[in-house]
């Protein structure tokens, strides 16, 4: 019986219309029969279709959580492999995500290589690490940044949530570019 991984189809599902655009081109030159959704629940019908021996899923979506799509693939085809690919990583988000079924959680920006290089990894290997790991600092920052924008850009909410003082918060959010961002 042939496997869907042995077929190189790919499902991607990615919220940003252009980095999922991109994304499918690059997995297309890579030999991918690519096909692609913006949300969770477009993520669940094309499993339902036809499930995808890959799939690339960020984790947040504007319609819910990434892992709920690798939970349905995993249901669907338990030797599918998918990845979630987010700006947003943490530790038990990682784990989570391994329980359900996901090869790897690498952190954006990842090249297509990198994918790649994770998604046809035999099973019983590891993956090769990122060339370009993101730095603890780097992390801290993510975080920081999503809360700010968790909390709809406003620095005294933010501060509150990340137990720091507001100040503090404005000059990381503007040594780091993310105010003048904010303010666009």
């Amino acid at each position: 019986m042939m496997s869907a991984t042995d077929e190189k189809t790919m499902l991607i599902v990615e919220d940003d219309d252009a980095l999922r655009a991109r994304m499918a081109v690059a997995m297309e030159k890579r030999g991918f029969e690519v096909h692609t959704a913006s949300s969770v629940a477009g993520g669940l019908g094309a499993i339902s279709e036809n499930a995808p021996g890959f799939a690339i899923v960020d984790l947040r979506l504007q319609d819910g959580n990434g892992l709920d799509v690798v939970k349905a693939l995993e249901s669907a085809d338990p030797t599918a492999r998918a990845m979630i690919l987010t700006g947003y990583g943490d530790i038990p988000t990682a784990v989570a995500a391994a329980r359900i079924g996901a090869v790897d959680y690498l952190s954006k920006p990842a090249t297509a290589d990198e994918i790649v290089d994770v998604l046809l990894t035999p099973p019983d290997q590891t993956p090769p690490a990122p060339e370009n790991p993101v730095t603890p600092e780097n992390a801290r920052l993510q975080h920081i940044e999503a809360v700010f924008q968790e909390a709809g850009h406003n620095v005294s909410l933010a501060a509150r949530l990340l137990n720091m003082h507001r100040r503090t918060l404005q000059r990381i959010l503007k040594r780091n570019g993310v105010m003048a961002d904010a303010a666009r």
